[in-house]
């Protein structure tokens, strides 16, 4: 196995809550928006990672808060900012709290407790994922370096919420309407060559099956391969890493 492949790292950070107001709020496209968070907490704020999570706890009158994890967009210690991108569909308590949030409210965040740290430098990158995945994904084209080479395949059934991700890198990008799209699409091409690494996140069976066409159909070493369940049908607050 390569020197790349044994340089990812999964590295552990202290667990701390910030108390946290909102500072502003935008509209990114019909069905996704930016909060921006600030608090001096943010100073030592640490996310090294693309696909680093925060949770949020979310007052909805309950004995207790709902809790859900999010990507942290972009931040910035000396501003003490913090931005954080929902998507609004569907009436889920995360949805519904950044739909109305306005400047001055609060809202508790805690983490990230860890991170998972992907070398820049490998020959591509594939990117897949839904809308959840989105924040992540433009995060990751926004930090390859110029010379990078990136194929992304990302879900929106709503051609207003395809919006332009700045990068430096050479990208290939297709936007696809759902998960089924997204896998034919998958099957149907040609890997790049070289060393490669995908990293994909969205509903799970639907990742679970990206990750069985990556190895089993195409050969790609399932070590450099993150799959991330972000949700799951029929099921609340679902998050989890898959792995063979």
């Amino acid at each position: 196995m390569s020197s790349i492949l044994g340089r990812v790292q999964r590295v552990r950070h202290e667990l701390k809550f910030r108390d946290l107001r909102v500072l502003r709020v935008q509209t990114l496209s019909p069905h996704v928006c930016s909060v921006t968070l600030t608090g001096e907490s943010l100073a030592d704020f640490l996310s090294p990672s693309f696909d680093d999570h925060v949770k949020i706890f979310i007052d909805t009158g309950a004995e207790e808060p709902v809790r859900r994890d999010y990507t942290p967009r972009g931040f910035d210690n000396a501003a003490c900012e913090l931005t954080l991108e929902f998507a609004l569909h569907g009436d889920g308590p995360a949805a519904q709290w950044a739909a109305q949030a306005e400047p001055g409210q609060r809202l508790r965040i805690a983490g990230p407790r860890g991170s998972f740290l992907i070398p820049l430098d490998y020959d591509w990158h594939l990117l897949v994922g839904d809308e959840t995945a989105l924040p992540a994904i433009a995060r990751r084209l926004e930090e390859l370096p110029d010379g990078a080479r990136a194929v992304a395949i990302i879900q929106a059934p709503d051609p207003a919420d395809r919006r332009a991700l700045p990068t430096a890198a050479a990208l290939e990008l297709s936007w696809v309407d759902d998960g089924a799209a997204a896998l034919a699409l998958l099957r149907g091409m040609a890997l790049p060559r070289g060393e490669g690494y995908v990293w994909a996140a969205g509903e799970a069976a639907e990742m679970a099956e990206l990750r069985r066409v990556l190895v089993d159909e195409k050969g790609h070493d399932k070590r450099a391969i993150r799959a991330a369940a972000y949700w799951k049908r029929g099921a609340s607050a679902h998050h989890e890493n898959l792995e063979s």
